[in-house]
């Protein structure tokens, strides 16, 4: 029996939604304030995936300028039809306002049109459905027009959706409630039709430990809905908060070209404590069917770590490489901004085989785009190195590798002007409050820095020589403060190269040759394979 993994995108890739066109399948996830937004991967077994682009990687489809942590795009859901790919989202102003817009595609690797934004669609996570009789249907959520009895109760509803004009046509139908009488934060509505009957799939109890997924189905598109006696049909809730895998919820059906059905959902593995650096991540899960209702890992009812894999042609992609020499003319996928960038900050062209970083005088305490190229942590486990060319030589002038979770849960390693003079600093940022944890003197331009994280410990160390041993800087930082459970949010930890500066018109620039990631298997340094 060959088998599977769990999560199948590990990192920061939360609130999956999933299609399949024929014997291929494709996937996108939130990115919140990070840009380019909304990945897609493509996979031929539901396991292996390969990120095709971005969604929105034009300027034009997505301001982030000045967003708030965890603000920007929430929750996409993608659908096909007729020949057309269809993501819709949310995105979520500094005022927590929503705006809801789709953009289209022939090609799943883009381009994508601009955006078309809905007007009078209130409330968050869209989702499409393409009914049998030529209709479009918009689901959503938003407050009950009767308001709210309690705490974040919200109604989820549905509206016809003209796309010739773009428009929500017709009445607004409230369509579901939630499984329980006191249910909260009802969200991630998912529409199917299934045989005879429209199944509703959402989410319910928020996106923390009380995260569930819960269905109902109707005859009618409008409803009534009946709620499944069997709800939730996914949570791990009740397994604890030592639980290896938390927060189980937000899912997407997605059925085989064989008749099997699975679910992409999102969860959580804390490690060091009830700690999730790592953020929101993908997992996949079999659904079996009973009396015409899902069931989710039937026998087990839980996400497995290691599962029976879907039986479908195994299709292995070509492994990311551990280390990018910034030898192509275009950035690889991984790599995002902070926030839509703006300014001519950054180039592959500029030193061939480098990636220069032209310094910003945005810090990385602000909420702005600094001059930041960042990827996620995706591993407990890892280790992270680059090799820096650049020599501080004013006040305010500082380049070097950071660990982020927002502005105020950050560590830089950075080389820095001091008064007395170029110096090697490590500073760790926690609630808005700096600390120095350690200093040293180097010499040259040419500095390569390095972190190794056996969990929650994390390890920094430099060196100037490639033959030389790697010098300790700090061997013993506290990971946790790269935590959601302590820096709020919905996003994870990401590692990045940085430049700052008092002053863009001195011409500083920082440039890397090489920037190496890999996940390693436990806290003795053993790489994954």
């Amino acid at each position: 029996m060959r088998t599977f993994t769990n999560p199948v995108l590990p990192g920061f890739y939360p609130d999956p939604s999933v299609i399949r066109v024929e014997d291929d399948y494709y996937l996108v996830t939130s990115t919140f304030e990070f840009f380019p937004g909304v990945p897609i991967f493509h996979s031929r077994d539901l396991v292996n995936w390969r990120q095709l682009g971005h969604v929105l990687d034009r300027p034009s489809q997505l301001n982030l300028d000045r967003a708030n942590p965890s603000r920007g795009i929430w929750a996409p859901t993608i659908r096909y039809h007729e020949g057309v790919f269809y993501m819709i989202t949310t995105f979520v102003d500094n005022e927590v306002a929503c705006h809801n817009f789709y953009v289209t595609a022939t090609d799943p690797a883009g381009p994508w049109s601009d955006p078309i934004w809905l007007d009078d669609a209130p409330g968050i996570d869209p989702s499409l459905l393409f009914d049998d009789n030529g209709k479009v249907y918009y689901t959503g959520n938003r407050v009950p027009p009767h308001g709210q009895r309690h705490a974040k109760d919200m109604d989820i509803w549905l509206q016809e959706l003209d796309l010739v004009r773009g428009k929500l046509i017709g009445p607004k139908t409230s369509i579901w409630s939630g499984a329980l009488q006191v249910a909260h934060a009802q969200e991630s509505p998912h529409l199917y039709r299934i045989g005879d009957w429209y199944y509703l799939l959402i989410a319910e109890g928020g996106t923390g430990h009380t995260h569930a997924v819960t269905v109902a189905r109707s005859r009618e598109v409008t409803g009534p809905y009946e709620g499944y006696k069997g709800n939730p049909i996914l949570t791990h809730r009740h397994l604890g908060r030592s639980y290896p895998v938390v927060n189980a919820g937000h899912a997407d059906l997605v059925q085989t070209q064989h008749g099997d059905w699975w679910i992409m959902c999102l969860a959580s593995r804390p490690y060091g404590g009830h700690y999730r650096n790592l953020g929101r991540e993908t997992f996949l899960t079999p659904v079996g069917w009973e009396e015409e209702w899902p069931v989710v890992n039937p026998g087990k009812g839980k996400l497995d770590e290691i599962g029976a894999a879907p039986d479908l042609p195994e299709q292995r992609w070509p492994a990311d490489p551990v280390r990018d020499d910034f030898d192509g003319e275009q950035l690889a996928l991984s790599w995002n901004f902070l926030r839509t960038p703006r300014g001519d900050f950054w180039s592959l062209r500029e030193r061939p085989g480098y990636l220069t970083l032209r310094a910003k005088q945005v810090k990385l305490r602000e909420i702005d785009n600094p001059a930041l190229l960042c990827r996620r942590q995706q591993h407990m486990h890892f280790r992270a190195a680059t090799e820096m060319v650049y020599r501080p030589q004013a006040p305010g002038d500082a380049a070097g590798l950071v660990l982020l979770h927002n502005q105020d849960y950050h560590f830089r390693m950075e080389y820095a002007y001091t008064e007395s003079g170029a110096e090697l600093r490590l500073t760790a940022r926690q609630d808005g409050e700096e600390q120095l944890l350690a200093q040293a003197a180097v010499q040259g331009e040419r500095l390569q820095l390095q972190v190794e994280a056996a969990g929650q410990e994390y390890g920094f160390y430099y060196r100037t020589d490639d033959a030389a041993d790697w010098t300790p800087l700090h061997e013993h930082a506290d990971g946790r403060l790269l935590s959601t459970d302590l820096a709020g949010g919905f996003t994870g930890a990401y590692l990045g190269l940085y430049a700052v500066t008092a002053d863009e018109a001195s011409g500083s620039r920082a440039e890397f040759d090489w920037f190496s990631y890999e996940g390693l298997d436990n806290q003795n340094g053993e790489v994954s394979q």
